[in-house]
């Protein structure tokens, strides 16, 4: 959410010396470690066996990875879109109802509700385009994260495949095809029940059964949820899974359809001014009508078929969304009597696929691989529109439209080894979007299209001594709101505006290394760079787009993923970034360069026992730091430190129960802020610049009892 604000006289910047410890803890641990070296140019060995497949030679680029699925297994989740927080230095939070799309922070983005993140599962595209409430609005709830697979994920620009919002980075979550039965290439069965304080109840029924060629699996899962809400979120989520797979005469195959939908009254952010002066309490809502409603089904199929000299991979897809949310942000700003709540709401159909083919073979005489491809896409919304509300009831129209958007991407990229030291990967990509916009708004209709070309390259050295190093540069883009493109006029006030430009470059760098130098740990170093031309956003609050200007990003990583014993596993992940936009923002050009809502600080801990005789557990401490709210970081957000925890025992082969607990230590900290005027019932017209906050949960337990069949 974007709104407009006067930024308050200049504050002083908050320390993080909890980032600096942490930080301190992590590099320590590391080095207390025995050291261990190889013959130069010799592969390590080493596997980090539940954790992440990230071995010396199986990547790109430093910040390249896979998360397996024991690990993802492993870990309590709050909510099933913080599966992507195993993607190092991503961190996942809300401001709302749980059936809305996730906020994501990422390499010094407040990415919203997933712009500039671009995530798949099992080949389809979660983000949306031209969505009711943000661009690249990335919904994950459909998700039932005991049937995820694998996470694979890369960051940065530098590969050929990834297009559209991937500019900060891309996870990729695949499907189990079956799941783990009791004996060595068993099906299997699972039932779970979860229950926890305030209302929270969860079922799930899972069965993987072979049939005469290929496997069924099937997934049921309901849930129930109140939360700490003095309204309560009354949320109810029910999802369905049924997937067939086959394997047999080279082709590897999956069909998969789902089902989800939901439904949930919501508790936005409220004014740090109302809570100081005891007029409302943390959980407690403005406007107590806040809810939406949403449903999601999709059919998706993905083939593999393994050639003599490469493969082919194909995917299509049909996805059907319906979302309607009701939210009031400002209270009472604009209509002092009846308040300023809108209702955004969104029909969608969307239908695409993507084909590629890969040749291995030489190049002058050394080995080599060239890779073709084509991803098309069509979303139809029918319609999509800005409404005003009352009392969760909509009472009046302030944008509608009709689109149609077509986007196709085209792709080459050519991966050769000249000398067992190095090899390049080099990649062009080429994006075309068509749209055509049909508004209740005349002067915002219309036809568009635009195109853009990415090249890529990327160098690998090594390895020497179990150690490989990265150089990645490429350019990339994210696109804007269809509504954006064609509109003239602001929706609400019918001032002339300027057309958004369709596509956006973005242009990255990195410098990297991967060791294995010591045995049983991965370790990554990666230093970055991302420039972006534009940060326009089509803001779903106004129904028009607005300007943020040019900024540039940069930024260090460091992950380490350590098997410290056949049972311990070890991680600490610390990212630290900066944000600023290329030149001042605002009218004034004292304003400031500062990007609102950029994380600088991102800290992971994790500690998983896999199987001490009967017990097993997690631990996982999370931190991102203060953000600045304004441009001239006058006004900053405080850091917020979450713990997680884990305990776990057998009771039986098939049977087993645990318990979850999170926010460990009940701290009194925000899932999010920002800075913007409101008002409340009694104040100023012209209304209060102030920090609104969403905090994040109290201390939650949940018990699960688990049982195999």
């Amino acid at each position: 959410m974007h709104t407009p604000h006067t930024p308050p006289p200049s504050a002083p910047r908050r320390a993080i010396p909890q980032a600096a410890g942490l930080l301190c803890l992590a590099v320590a641990g590391i080095a207390l470690q025995p050291l261990a070296h190889a013959a130069e140019g010799e592969l390590a060995e080493v596997v980090v066996k539940g954790n992440y497949n990230n071995a010396v030679g199986s990547s790109t680029a430093a910040s390249e990875g896979t998360v397996t699925a024991k690990l993802i297994q492993s870990r309590p989740t709050l909510r099933p879109a913080e599966v992507l927080e195993f993607v190092p230095g991503v961190i996942v939070s809300q401001h709302s109802g749980d059936g809305k799309a996730n906020q994501y922070y990422l390499r010094g983005f407040n990415l919203d509700h997933g712009t500039d993140f671009a995530t798949f599962l099992d080949g389809m595209p979660v983000n949306m385009p031209t969505h009711a409430h943000g661009q690249g609005y990335s919904d994950l709830n459909f998700l039932i994260p005991e049937l995820v697979g694998s996470i694979g994920y890369r960051k940065g620009v530098y590969a050929a495949e990834d297009g559209d919002f991937s500019s900060a980075g891309t996870a990729r979550i695949q499907l189990m095809d079956t799941l783990p039965g009791s004996a060595v290439g068993a099906h299997g069965g699972m039932a779970s029940l979860t229950l926890g304080g305030k209302g929270y109840a969860r079922a799930l029924v899972a069965k993987s059964t072979a049939l005469t060629t290929g496997t069924l699996l099937a997934a049921v899962e309901a849930a129930h949820n109140n939360g700490p809400w003095t309204n309560p979120q009354h949320f109810k989520r029910f999802n369905g899974v049924l997937r067939y797979s086959l394997n047999e005469g080279g082709v590897k195959q999956s069909l998969t359809l789902m089902a989800y939908t939901a439904r949930w009254d919501s508790t936005d952010q409220v004014p740090q001014r109302a809570v100081t002066s005891g007029q409302i309490g943390r959980f407690d809502a403005i406007d107590p009508t806040d809810r939406g409603a949403t449903r999601r089904t999709s059919l998706s199929w993905n083939a593999l078929k393994v050639e003599d000299d490469g493969e082919w991979r194909a995917s299509a897809y049909a996805i059907g969304s319906q979302l309607k949310l009701f939210s009031n942000f400002t209270y009472f700003l604009d209509n002092p009597d009846t308040g300023d709540q809108f209702e955004q709401a969104e029909q969608r159909r969307v239908y695409g696929g993507s084909l590629s083919r890969l040749w291995t073979g030489t190049l002058a005489g050394r080995d080599s691989s060239n890779t073709l491809g084509v991803q098309v896409r069509h979303d139809r919304l029918s319609p999509v529109g800005l409404y005003t509300a009352e009392g969760g009831v909509r009472t009046g129209l302030t944008q509608e439209s009709r689109v149609r958007q077509t986007s196709v991407g085209l792709y080459g990229q050519n991966d050769t080894r000249w000398t067992p030291w190095l090899r390049s990967i080099a990649g062009l990509r080429t994006d075309r979007v068509n749209v055509d916009v049909q508004s209740n708004i005349t002067d915002n209709s219309g036809q568009r299209s635009a195109w853009i070309s990415s090249p890529k390259l990327s160098l690998v050295f090594g390895p020497w001594s179990q150690t490989e190093f990265f150089a990645n540069t490429g350019w990339g883009f994210h696109s804007n709101d269809a509504r954006g493109m064609t509109a003239r006029v602001t929706a609400k006030t019918g001032e002339p505006i300027a057309s958004a430009v369709p596509l956006v470059r973005t242009k990255g760098s990195e410098l990297g290394l991967r060791t294995e130098l010591i045995p049983g740990l991965q370790s990554s170093v990666a230093l970055w760079q991302l420039r972006l031309n534009s940060e326009l956003v089509f803001v779903g609050d106004a129904g028009e787009t607005e300007a943020s200007g040019a900024s540039r990003r940069r930024g260090i990583e460091f992950n380490n993923h350590y098997l410290a014993t056949p049972w311990l596993l070890l991680d600490a992940d610390v990212a630290f970034s900066q944000a600023r936009f290329s030149t001042p923002q605002g009218e004034d050009p004292n304003v400031g360069t500062q990007v609102p809502g950029s994380v600088r600080t991102v800290v992971s801990l994790g500690a998983t026992v896999t199987e001490f005789g009967r017990w097993f557990g997690q631990a996982q401490l999370r931190y991102f730091g203060p953000r600045p709210l304004v441009e001239d970081n006058s006004v900053r957000s405080k850091g917020t430190t979450l713990a997680y925890a884990r305990l776990g025992y057998k009771l039986d082969a098939r049977t087993k129960v645990s318990v979850d607990v999170f926010n460990l230590f009940n701290r009194k900290v925000s899932d999010i802020d920002y800075f913007y005027k409101s008002r409340l019932r009694g104040e100023p017209l012209e209304g209060i610049n102030d920090v609104h906050s969403h905090p994040a949960e109290p201390r939650t337990v949940r018990v699960t009892l688990n049982v195999g069949f």
